[in-house]
Order: structure tokens, then sequence, then C-alpha cells
């Protein structure tokens, strides 16, 4: 066997089953995940059950909120092998505390009716301070009340309020929303409306809009409606629920607004597939056609006959910001004969330019990180010959 057969069969190994740290054992799961050439998926953290939205901070601590679990964790890699070396519960017993934000020193976390703040959080990881309560103005209902939150470029703090239902109108303008409001709770005001349930969003680099996934409603069959990556541009926007569906679609029941004078989606994603957290790529680790395109997590399916999502997805913009593409980048937690290996919740981007990846279902962070093509292994290759 030549040197460079070999180098590649090793390489390609790595790409399909890579390692987890130095002294654990892979988990099989990572045996299914499917990627494209010169990516590897490993596990920066296990045993965090039900992580869902995640925050980097400058010092490097991952904050990982949840839902079910009710608690929220701090995740360090001391040893920086991109492997977590500790986990700490920062609280627990909270109302959903799906998300967490941080700014200034302050870790800020969204229950379903409340913003708490826990100040100079990092100093005190083992013994934290009993949380600040910054806002207590958004509704109780339980129902898609769990929130995705984050600080904009403009230093306030975005947050979502999901319908309290499947499709319905409301006297509360506050559902179907994405409100913000500043760092002390003050000036609450809704940013845009029409929307279902939103959990992930993210700020464009280059124009600074936001953009964000909504959930559509269920119960109008398997390919109806679309998930939908939505772009505001202005303002007060209306995104079309519950009255229009996609990219324009009168919804049943609902059929007292005109679809043209209300926001299309930017782009369609699969139906029923459960968008949740979406991030810009803006590091320089992946290869150039990479930056500034969008990638998605979709959490899976519960409401149609068979399931789908279950992956990461790609939405591509041209250089005008318009969608162009949707593909799939990552895939196999849904398996060939329908078993469900984990749910992708939410992502982040690591200093070297790397994604983390919330698993919910697993109780796991992914790592995906980009090692090279052939045409890299080539080049390697012949420098070294």
């Amino acid at each position: 066997m030549s040197k460079r057969i070999g180098f590649l069969m090793v390489l390609s190994l790595l790409i399909i089953l890579p390692v987890y740290g130095q002294d654990q054992a892979e988990p099989e799961e990572l045996a299914y995940i499917t990627l494209p050439p010169g990516f590897q998926i490993t596990v920066f953290a296990d045993q965090v059950p039900n992580a869902r939205s995640l925050e980097w901070t400058e010092d490097g601590t991952l904050f990982v909120g949840t839902r079910d679990e009710g608690s929220v964790y701090a995740l360090r890699d001391e040893d920086q092998d991109w492997v977590a070396d500790s986990t700490v519960t920062i609280a627990s017993r909270l109302n959903f505390p799906n998300g967490v934000a941080f700014i200034d020193g302050s870790l800020y976390v969204a229950e379903i009716s409340r913003v708490l703040r826990y100040d100079d959080i990092e100093a005190n990881l083992t013994n934290p301070p009993e949380p600040v309560v910054v806002s207590t103005d958004f509704p109780t209902e339980w129902s898609h009340g769990w929130k995705f939150i984050r600080f904009g470029p403009d230093g306030k703090l975005y947050l979502p309020v999901g319908v309290p239902c499947n499709a319905c109108e409301s006297a509360d303008e506050r559902f179907g929303t994405i409100m913000r409001m500043n760092p002390d709770g003050s000036e609450l005001e809704i940013y845009a409306s029409g929307i279902r349930n939103t959990v992930g969003f993210d700020w464009h680099p280059e124009t600074g809009e936001l953009w964000f996934t909504d959930n559509g409603r269920d119960d109008l069959g398997d390919d109806f409606p679309p998930d939908e990556l939505n772009r505001i541009t202005e303002m007060g926007e209306h995104f079309g629920f519950p009255y229009c569906n996609g990219s324009g679609v009168v919804a049943p029941n609902f059929d007292t607004r005109d679809c043209t004078t209300l926001t299309p989606p930017a782009q369609e994603l699969g139906s029923h597939v459960a968008a949740l957290g979406m991030r810009f790529y803006t590091g320089e680790m992946f290869p150039e056609d990479y930056q500034n395109q969008i990638f998605i997590a979709e959490h899976g399916s519960w409401a149609s006959s068979s399931r789908v999502g279950y992956r990461m997805t790609l939405v591509r913009l041209d250089e005008d910001g318009n969608a162009i593409s949707y593909e799939t980048f990552a895939d196999g937690w849904l398996t060939a004969d329908g078993t469900v290996l984990g749910r992708p919740v939410d992502m982040e981007q690591m200093p070297d330019g790397s994604l983390l990846v919330s698993d919910d279902q697993a109780g796991r962070i992914y790592r995906i990180s980009y090692v090279g093509d052939e045409a890299d292994i080539n080049a390697t290759e012949e420098q070294g010959s």
C-alpha cells in the first residue's frame, strides 16, 4: 500500500468515525452522521441533559439552556482540547429556561414569562448569585412559550413570544412576535409580528438585518405548510401568521388579510422539520464558500406521518443577500429504518471557526470542524515528498 493511499484511508476514517476525546469511548451514533468531504464531527460535551440554546463567552465559558430539564449549565474547556472538562449547574427548577444570552459579565436567562440576570457569573460559576428579575412582562402560557434570546448589534435583548395554539388569532398583541428591550428590561416593544414560533435568529454580518426561523402550523398534511426562514428589513413587518402560509397561500379560516401586503419567507424550508437554531457562519476554518451563509438546526417532526428533519441544513445567499439554495449539511440523526439518534437544536461558533451543535435528545454537544479536502491532502503530501 502506498503512503498516499494509506494516508487517505486514515483521514477518511477520521471523518466518518471521529475521535471522542483522548480517553473516552466514541458514541456509536457518530458513525451514522454524514458531512460534506473534509468535515468531521466529535463530541464536545456529553451528559448535558436536554441541552438546548448555546452562548459562548470571550473568556471561554459555554452556557447551555434547557427546556424540559429546567436547568442552566456552564461548561469549560480549560486545556483547550475541544472537549469540555467541567459542567456546572448554574440554576435548576426554573420554568423552561430555554434561552441564554451574555453581555457585560452577566448571564441572561429567559423563562416562560420572565427574564432573569446572573451578574458577574463567570467569577462565581460554582457559587452563582441569586438572580435579578429583569422583566415579568411576558405571557404565562406554556404552549410555544419557551424562548430563544440574543443581544442584537444595537445592544438590545431580542426575544420571541410564540402563539399559545396551533393556529389562532389573539387579542394579546404580544403573541406571535419578536420583541426587544433594553438590558434593564425597559422600553419593551414589538419588533416584528405574524410569527408563529421562532426558536432561533441571527443578524447578517454585513447588512445587520435580522433573520429567523419560524415553525409552520400542523394539521394541514405532511407536505404543507413549510417551515420558514425569514428576513426582517425594517421594524414592524408582519410575516403572515395565521393568515398566510409559506409564500402567500391563504390559510383556512383566516382569509381576512391580503397575503400580498405581508412579508413572504426568504426561503421555504421543509414541512414539519422544526427548524430551530440558525447562525450565519463568519469563521475562517470552513471553506470560503461557507462565509456568511446560514446553518439551520432542524429538530425533527412529530406531526407528520413519516419523520423528517433531524439534521443540519445550509441556506446559501447570493451577493445581494437573497436565498438561492437550501441543502442538507449534516445528516444521520434519523436512520434509514426510522430510528431517531438525536435532535439538533442550536449552534454556536467557536473562536477557531468550528461549530458547536446541541442535541437535546442525547443530552450532548457536538463540535463540527473542517480538516481539509482531498486537494489539501495532495498538497500536503507533495510538500513532504
